[in-house]
């Protein structure tokens, strides 16, 4: 469900936990919309620094805090499942898709072993690709021009979506390039090697001091490309157009109908037919009255 100014009150329990999960203006709802960003923030960054050479003591710290946000997140799963009007509908959600996606992996390196069963290595590396995948909870905040902190203009938000689309793509690319490529390639050594690359082949630059050994990495470079070359333009299309929209348009008043948008070379109201009033028009008006006479 979006975030929208017109959310009716709650009227029990099912409704007020829905309410507060995509609520922006109440103090709750905007403390519920902070911890969420920050825990993104925290699942991706201990996401990174895992893939440097660490002490046992941060790992285990890490790990520590890793369960942490990942509980957290399970609660928050189990909560817009449980308050959404149609629970099958959000079964499907794409971002509930993406949240269990991106859940699964820390619950079964953390359960499974109290029953005894322990997981395949290459298992629990093919598994912890998934987490890459948190990142796309940012776009959740990105939907509508309203945020915790307020309102934004949709030219601000659009602008907004192209920044985030970019890192999404280079976040998970270098996540993804990372783990297909690290355990073969010695010039892969850590999650700023594999970003340096996802830079580097994005930009169509190719130094050439790193490249892919694997077929998977190779695959991994190809779909970034591709990712690349289509979203980011296609997003900054969209901006472009926004502001060619905008150049075009005049905020006169149209005295009958009210519509308040217009063409800026418009003497009539596209609505309505009714004369709009112009600075401009009066004096055109005039000039022509003064060559007929």
């Amino acid at each position: 469900m979006t975030r929208s100014d017109s959310i009716k009150p709650p009227a029990n329990f099912r409704e007020t936990v829905e309410f507060y999960l995509i609520d922006y203006r109440t103090p709750l709802g905007k403390a519920i919309d902070i911890t969420i960003i920050f825990m993104n923030l925290l699942v991706c960054a201990i996401f990174v620094i895992d893939t440097y050479p660490i002490s046992i003591g941060l790992k285990t710290f890490l790990w520590r805090l890793e369960i942490l946000a990942v509980t957290f997140f399970i609660i928050e799963y189990v909560a817009r499942l449980y308050g959404a009007p149609s629970r099958r509908k959000q079964l499907v959600d794409i971002y509930s898709i993406i949240d269990l996606l991106a859940i699964l992996p820390t619950l079964f390196q953390a359960i499974l072993p109290l029953f005894g069963l322990y997981l395949n290595i290459a298992f629990v590396k093919t598994i912890r690709v998934f987490k890459v995948f948190r990142i796309f909870r940012f776009l959740r905040f990105l939907t509508d021009p309203n945020f915790f902190f307020g309102s934004v203009s949709l030219e601000v938000l659009k602008v907004a979506r192209l920044v985030t689309t970019i890192l999404i793509i280079f976040f998970i690319s270098s996540g993804l390039f990372y783990y297909v490529e690290s355990p073969v390639n010695d010039q892969v050594r850590n999650f700023g090697d594999a970003f340096y690359f996802t830079v580097v082949a994005l930009t169509t630059v190719g130094f050439g001091d790193i490249i892919p050994v694997t077929e998977a990495g190779k695959w991994v470079t190809v779909l970034m490309i591709l990712s690349g070359i289509i979203l980011i333009p296609w997003e900054a299309s969209q901006i472009v157009k926004e502001w060619i929209l905008i150049s075009k348009k005049t905020n006169v008043l149209c005295p009958q109908c009210g519509l308040g948008e217009h063409d800026i070379d418009a003497d009539y109201c596209k609505r309505c037919g009714h004369y709009l009033y112009h600075e401009e028009i009066p004096e055109k008006k005039v000039a022509e009255g003064d060559r007929s006479q």
